[in-house]
């Protein structure tokens, strides 16, 4: 039996995984949204960072943007299917004074979802739904972390579930 290994974050936050994990001979995609760039590009750079901590090669990841959370959906089905082992969606939605925050924020997840099960590809969830910049700034590597680097381990534990289940069911 594997025991738990306790790997640490850029943010001194600890995740735990069984087993090791390796990045390495994996291709991934970060895809972040302009929208709310203070905050996204603090998420892409801690996906980044984790990946590349977990033996991944820096052309092995390759990061795209969109104008906005709307778009990771559809952003995320392209890129699904040029071959990528785990993409990692990066976004932020503010709540504000109108219902906005509810449209896009639920289409937003619900579309990575369906496209998540439909490619089967592993998308990591990063993308912030808050109630304010002090919530984001928290969560972009701030006191709560930094979610971009906790969606790209989790995308990765995921791939390698995922490259697993095809190894065993060759043998």
């Amino acid at each position: 039996m594997q025991r738990a290994q306790r790997r640490v974050s850029n943010a001194g936050f600890a995740s735990p995984v069984i087993g090791s994990m390796s990045a390495s001979g994996l291709r991934f995609a970060i895809v972040s949204a302009r929208f709310n760039a203070a905050v996204t590009d603090r998420l892409a750079v801690g996906a980044r960072a984790c990946l590349v901590d977990h033996g991944a090669r820096a052309s092995d990841i390759e990061m795209f943007n969109v104008p906005g959370a709307w778009e990771l959906p559809l952003a995320t089905r392209h890129l699904a299917a040029n071959g990528f082992d785990a993409i990692i969606a990066i976004g932020c939605v503010i709540r504000g004074d109108t219902p906005h925050f509810e449209y896009v924020a639920g289409a937003a997840t619900n579309g990575l979802a369906q496209v998540q099960m439909e490619s089967g590809i592993p998308i990591g969830f990063g993308l912030l739904t808050v109630e304010d910049n002090d919530q984001a700034f928290a969560r972009a590597g701030g006191r709560e972390g930094n979610k971009g680097w906790e969606s790209a381990l989790a995308a990765l534990e995921m791939a390698l579930f995922a490259r697993g289940l095809s190894v065993n069911a060759l043998t």
